[in-house]
């Protein structure tokens, strides 16, 4: 019987440690207000990657990091040299609170769920609507890595072991895509999403693109494709229904 209560109790706890399960999106911030609560080094790289994304910043502590200072001279940020106070939220569409005291953390996310602000809370995903992940970009490409807050330590070591796979040449692959893209649909062609899963030879197109060939592999998605020459399983003309991809 003692067994069979260890194995219970064991079923417990680990319900009551299951992780929330997040929905991943890539969020459209550009010309949104964003609040960031801090002024230190960790507010500082949340800032850095709202403004890359170009969102409209406001950054709220009584003490600025020196770079944060220079953002703010520089009209990059609109800077609030106080406390967070009611009212500090309005309008923005989420908020990321960076600070060490733990009552001023719960005071934004408490704000922001009044709002309808989602709020990050920087080392509390309990506390939080939304988890940031460890992401890498090339050009329009990215790549998010998320344990869903349980080792944030392993979604970095992940995402260093990905940078070494992903590497500048596929933003120039992407280039090449969306201008077969655009080809394609000058020419009326719709290809479903088996069709670019099949002409999609990672290998060969790496390949060509490292080599600095971009018009020959253009040239091979495209004859791949269908557009140049006979039409392909999965490709059809400019009458067809379009096949979202």
């Amino acid at each position: 019987m003692g067994n069979v209560q260890k194995r219970k109790d064991d079923l417990v706890r680990m319900k009551n440690n299951v992780p929330s399960v997040y929905y991943p999106a890539f969020l459209n911030i550009r010309d949104r207000r964003c609040v960031v609560i801090g002024g230190g080094e960790v507010a500082l790289r949340k800032v850095r990657a709202l403004l890359e994304c170009g969102a409209q910043v406001t950054v709220i502590s009584p003490a600025f990091h020196p770079t944060l200072v220079q953002l703010a001279e520089a009209g990059r940020i609109t800077p609030i040299y106080r406390e967070f106070e009611p009212g500090d939220l309005a309008g923005a569409l989420i908020a990321i609170t960076s600070t060490d005291v733990r009552e001023v953390n719960q005071k934004v996310a408490d704000e922001a769920r009044d709002q309808g602000v989602l709020v990050n809370v920087v080392d509390s995903s309990e506390q939080s609507d939304f988890i940031i992940p460890s992401s890498l970009r090339r050009g329009g490409l990215s790549v998010a890595i998320s344990t869903g807050g349980m080792s944030p330590a392993l979604a970095r070591k992940i995402r260093t072991k990905l940078e070494g796979i992903f590497g500048e040449e596929f933003a120039l692959l992407l280039s090449v895509i969306a201008d077969v893209r655009s080809a394609l649909k000058l020419k009326g062609i719709v290809a479903n999403a088996d069709a670019w899963q099949k002409a999609l030879d990672l290998d060969l197109l790496i390949g060509l693109v490292q080599a600095g060939q971009l018009e020959e592999a253009r040239a091979a998605l495209l004859s791949e494709l269908g557009a140049q020459g006979g039409g392909k399983e999965g490709v059809r003309g400019a009458g067809s229904s379009l096949q979202k991809r």
